[in-house]
């Protein structure tokens, strides 16, 4: 209380409501960091940014971020129903809720038309989420990690060089709809029985961001 009214004293005219407001951001400050610089007005709950490694800060990425590959990722969000969110996409559990934690996956299970614990950007569930970390020596569920195991998913189904010199064909997709089930198979349809986007709307928004992205660089 003597250093809130040290501070104030010279500006304050009523003291009272100013010792208030000084505690309370005296109490704030001590709490440590709530906004991570990466995520604009995001609030967090947790110490992510003291341990996120350098893949998180964006060195030493395994994978490169091209535009082809940003575009791929967008799209992924996009068939997954995050892409709209922005930046809060990061933090969408199935179903549309959100975490506030990127420390690590938050592994809530959501009952809704179907029973789901996935979460992030790509929806990724735990297991598949724990493979990736592992390979990648990831140490947070931040969104640079959440990106990289992605392309690492892209990876091991044994496209992403398809991706980086085609884009994202009818082939890749039939792949990928064995990773995300909004994707769709040659039949047009989930491999998981769930609601599936088409294959023209996919390529249509790919090719409209990947247009955007070359624009940019």
């Amino acid at each position: 209380m003597t250093l809130c009214r040290l501070l104030i004293r010279p500006f304050a005219r009523n003291s009272r409501a100013a010792t208030s407001s000084c505690v309370l951001g005296l109490l704030l400050l001590a709490a440590g960091p709530l906004v991570n610089p990466s995520q604009g007005s995001q609030l967090l709950a947790g110490p992510e940014p003291q341990a996120w490694t350098a893949v998180e800060r964006g060195e030493n990425e395994l994978y490169a971020i091209t535009p082809e590959r940003r575009a791929l990722l967008n799209t992924i969000r996009y068939a997954e129903g995050t892409w709209k969110q922005g930046a809060a996409g990061y933090r969408t559990l199935y179903g549309g809720g959100r975490f506030f934690s990127l420390a690590k996956h938050p592994e809530i299970v959501v009952s809704k038309r179907y029973t789901s614990a996935a979460a992030g950007a790509y929806q990724f569930l735990p297991k598949t989420w724990s493979e990736a970390a592992a390979k990648l020596n990831l140490a947070s569920f931040g969104p640079r990690h959440q990106d990289q195991a992605a392309l690492y998913l892209v990876d091991r189904r044994g496209v992403l060089d398809q991706v980086d010199s085609r884009g994202l064909t009818r082939e890749v997709m039939n792949v990928l709809a064995k990773e995300w089930a909004s994707f769709p198979n040659t039949n047009g349809r989930s491999a998981y029985g769930q609601p599936v986007k088409k294959a023209a709307e996919l390529a249509a928004f790919y090719e409209r961001n990947l247009l955007e992205l070359r624009q940019q660089a």
